[in-house]
């Protein structure tokens, strides 16, 4: 984005510098440049412009070691050299059709009206504090209310008094200035269409504007400066609303290792301290979505617990029984979130999946000790040697199926290549979770059965 006011021409020669240090970056192919187009708001301003950038295959950057994060780094420091224009880069959404770009972003609104100066310095505000807190690469907004823009002041009455129409007055402003379509016409069997519009030369200035003719109610043209008087004068290119309040975006970009949650939380209180009274904060695209989502994952979890706590209580027809069984799932879960902190992975979405999958998993080995137990003390053993048989029984099995689990997810947990940071959360919970059920379980369960045995009785 180029200083407000920039000419569309000024522009353009920014966005081909811009281009020629994009295409010289190893692990780059193609660059597709739209100038006077904001890719960030997906508005038209002339001292704006977007380039996508399109990558080298996975396996041609996987060679010269780039990844996209390196490229998109090293892409920013390059571009910000270009002293002529604020130069931010985003990644592709993380949910296709959900947001312009990777990160975070939300609106800071004016809901006391106090007025679009207030609210570009309140958005500053906000976003400086968020740049300076570690949490975030870069955080930065695109609102300003310096735009050069010309203040029309029309005479209503004197409008009146010489019979020009306030409608044709504000007609030919948008004619002249703007555009109007005519019609369409066919020739060699193509359609072009005809818009009429006031040539550069004869709108440049504020006197070419007063000499621009309006037609009276006498059929009489007379120019707009006899009924109206034109000043400069800045303000905001545009005004995007926001629930209905006057608001400007934030965009913040998540430092490395940062989580989504964990920046949601740094900016909520970063809000709630920085903001002045009269100003509001809230969230849009994914990060909004993660909001509205809430702490599902420990619902969850809960209803995962209690489905396979009824299943084993109609199995056993007791209450007290499956809690020998469920009372395993805390510690498979606690191995799993050690695995995951130790590896210096973040709590996402793959690794709650690899949570819930674990609780299904510390109960089937859980099961196989206590339903031997159960078998043992009917035949007449004692609660203590039923347990203990119980768990001598089921050891080779148990050890059987627990590593070949373990061994079947260890490829996940040490992934490389596209998207391996997918399949390294989901594995590294499963991995080191289900080292915790096989020796917790081992350990464990039969005395959680003797002591639930005994509270039984």
């Amino acid at each position: 984005q180029l200083p407000p006011g920039a000419t569309l021409d000024r522009t353009d020669k920014v966005m081909r510098a811009a281009t020629d240090i994009i295409l010289k970056r190893a692990g780059v192919k193609d660059a597709v440049v739209f100038t006077g187009f904001d890719g960030a708001t997906f508005t038209n301003a002339p001292n704006t412009g977007v380039i996508f950038v399109t990558l080298e295959a996975f396996e041609e950057r996987a060679k010269k070691g780039l990844s996209s994060a390196q490229i998109q780094a090293d892409l920013y420091g390059q571009l910000s050299k270009l002293n002529d224009a604020f130069v931010f880069v985003l990644a592709p959404a993380s949910v296709p059709g959900i947001g312009t770009g990777g990160g975070l972003k939300g609106y800071v609104q004016d809901r006391a009206g106090r007025g679009l100066p207030a609210l570009e310095n309140a958005t500053w505000t906000l976003a400086g504090a968020a740049g300076q807190s570690g949490e975030f690469t870069q955080a930065f907004t695109l609102f300003n209310t310096r735009t050069p823009q010309i203040f029309a002041d029309v005479d209503r009455t004197k409008a009146e008094l010489i019979g020009v129409p306030i409608s044709r007055v504000f007609e030919t402003l948008s004619v002249y200035l703007g555009s109007t379509f005519v019609n369409d016409f066919n020739v060699l069997g193509r359609t072009y269409r005809v818009m009429a519009q006031a040539d550069d030369p004869f709108r440049l200035t504020l006197r070419d504007i007063a000499n621009l003719k309006t037609r009276s109610a006498s059929g009489a043209m007379a120019p707009i400066g006899a009924v109206a008087t034109f000043r400069d004068t800045t303000g905001a290119f545009r005004v995007p609303r926001y629930n209905l309040y006057p608001a400007a975006e934030v965009q913040l970009n998540l430092a490395r290792g940062v989580s989504s949650g964990q920046g949601i939380a740094a900016v909520e209180k970063l809000s709630a301290e920085k903001l002045p009274q009269g100003f509001g904060f809230e969230w849009t695209e994914i990060a909004l979505q993660e909001k509205l989502a809430g702490n599902t994952a420990a619902i969850a979890f809960g209803l995962a617990v209690v489905f396979v706590f009824l299943l084993l209580a109609a199995l056993y027809e007791s209450l007290l029984l499956p809690v020998s069984v469920i009372l395993i799932v805390p510690m498979c879960i606690l191995a799993a979130m050690l695995g995951v902190v130790s590896r210096g992975l973040d709590r996402n979405i793959l690794v709650e999946i690899g949570l819930v999958v674990l609780i299904g998993l510390a109960a089937k080995n859980a099961i196989l000790i206590v339903e031997f137990a159960k078998q043992a003390e009917d035949a007449g053993q004692s609660k203590f040697d039923a347990a203990v048989t119980a768990a001598r029984t089921r050891l080779r099995p148990i050890l059987m199926t627990s590593l070949a689990f373990i061994l079947g997810v260890l490829p996940l947990a040490v992934a490389q290549g596209a998207g391996a940071e997918m399949r390294q959360s989901i594995g590294t919970a499963v991995f080191f979770g289900m080292l915790g059920v096989t020796l917790f379980g081992l350990a464990f369960t039969p005395t959680f059965y003797v002591v639930v045995r005994i509270f039984a009785r």
